[in-house]
């Protein structure tokens, strides 16, 4: 786990791991709320770290594993104990026969359980041999694995957002590290994409994925992400002029 001011959350997720993980194992950047003394009370290992990206602080974190098999959760989610129970099942039953295993996210948000639209399906290689893969990419980083993937049935939890000021601060953090990826990646700022996507974006996850069976959770999901979209070539064009000025 890496962490970094996940006071609200982070007990509940190293409860769900504490009693079956061998090590729990946690990175803190340099948290200035409680989570590091929270910490401190269930991880095996623990350090404080300065923030170098989540694809190194992530592969760093599971560098310090003793064990070739890890399972990496994030700081608001939580194992339900089917899961846990799923996990030693299959690695026994399987007997090697996988590298990694898929594992499904349900995400709660603004007091509801979140079934339809964008966040669903939500899944992605959790548990797998650290000595058979490792994070890439750079803002959305993922577990990429070498051998065959298997995909485990029960689900673990998702407590995201405290509520939606906190969203938007998410929003403007992650789609200025987008933006700067994106201009690091060479692409262009279009106004196509600026204006074509973001409604685009809306119309798939509300009406096609059917955000509005989630009520105005749905709805303002939808609106978020299509918010995001935008923002995140807003920033990109931002980025664009500033490399301009400097460049003269």
């Amino acid at each position: 786990m890496i962490t970094f001011n996940n006071a609200r959350t982070v007990e509940k997720a190293l409860i769900s791991v504490a009693s079956w993980a061998s090590e729990v194992i946690v990175v803190d950047s340099f948290s200035t709320d409680e989570t590091y003394e929270i910490v401190k009370r269930y991880a095996t290992c623990c350090e404080q770290r300065t923030w170098p990206g989540f694809r190194d602080q992530y592969n760093y974190c599971i560098s310090k594993a003793k064990n070739d098999w890890v399972i990496f959760l994030d700081a608001d989610e939580e194992i339900s104990p089917e899961l846990a129970r799923e996990i030693e099942e299959r690695l026994e039953q399987d007997a090697g026969r996988y590298d990694g295993y898929l594992a499904h996210r349900r995400n709660y948000y603004l007091g509801r359980w979140i079934m339809h639209g964008g966040w669903v399906p939500d899944h992605e290689v959790r548990l797998y041999r650290k000595s058979q893969g490792g994070f890439e990419g750079a803002l959305h980083a993922n577990v990429k694995v070498r051998g065959q993937v298997g995909e485990l049935k029960h689900i673990y939890h998702h407590y995201n957002y405290k509520d939606i000021a906190e969203q938007i601060e998410t929003i403007n953090r992650y789609s200025a590290a987008a933006a700067k990826d994106m201009l690091e990646e060479g692409r262009r700022f279009s106004w196509i994409d600026a204006l074509l996507r973001p409604p685009i974006r809306f119309l798939k996850e509300y009406i096609f994925k059917k955000g509005f069976l989630d009520g105005f959770p749905g709805f303002v999901i939808a609106i978020s992400t299509s918010y995001y979209v935008f923002i995140k070539y807003a920033k990109l064009w931002e980025l664009e002029r500033l490399k301009e000025v400097d460049s003269k």
